[in-house]
């Protein structure tokens, strides 16, 4: 799903609301959860999960192309954990013993 079928989504469940003003609640949560991780803080939405940034050294890496060492700055990046709430419903109706 991509954020135009979400707010579409959210705007037929919600007819009482304009999509244009669905738009701007969807855009300013995105907005407000970017905000938080870029400031170092962790956003959880209790039963869906927990998003927080991860710090990755600067490392030696390879290039594919030519096999040279190459320098590979420290970054951040976000991180998701699934919730058990999400977690369990993704798995409820999940049987390994059946073919998919």
């Amino acid at each position: 799903m991509i954020k135009s079928e979400l707010v579409a989504k959210l705007a037929e469940a919600n007819p009482h609301l304009f999509q244009r003003d669905v738009e701007r609640i969807v855009s300013t949560i995105f907005d407000e959860i970017t905000r938080a991780l870029a400031d170092g803080d962790r956003v959880e939405l209790r039963g869906f999960g927990a998003f927080s940034v991860k710090h990755r050294p600067s490392r030696m890496g390879r290039n594919p192309r030519t096999g040279e060492p190459v320098q590979v700055d420290a970054k951040s990046v976000p991180f998701f954990k699934a919730g058990k709430e999400l977690r369990d419903r993704l798995n409820e109706d999940y049987n390994p013993g059946e073919g998919a």
